[in-house]
């Protein structure tokens, strides 16, 4: 039992890691995930306010249009978030198998 929490505080504490890594693969193996990721970032790049939104501090206003593209890029974040949550889920799918296989318990 001590073993496997062991693994539980690694995996704690690995997880920033993990996570980028996981959206590195997903980057270079999920074309939705890839178009989604080159969407948001030509958003990114041609609308400058976005980040100034995200990052900045005080009072915002927005144009029409501005609020538009806002709501564009939010919206394709929201969908890469859903592919990287489906990826760690069944990941941990693998690796719980990989694990309970490794120490005889299946």
């Amino acid at each position: 039992m001590e073993s496997y929490m062991d693994l539980a505080q690694r995996i704690t504490e690995n997880f920033l890691e993990i996570d980028n890594d996981i959206c590195v693969e997903l980057l270079h193996t999920d074309k939705e995930y890839a178009s989604l990721y080159d969407k948001a970032d030509d958003l990114q790049h041609l609308h400058p306010f976005i980040m100034k939104i995200l990052e900045g501090t005080g009072e915002v206003s927005l144009t029409n249009d501005e609020h538009r593209i806002l709501v564009e890029y939010l919206s394709l974040k929201i969908e890469m978030d859903s592919v990287e949550r489906r990826q760690i889920y069944f990941r941990g799918h693998t690796d719980s198998f990989a694990y309970l296989k490794k120490i005889g318990a299946i």
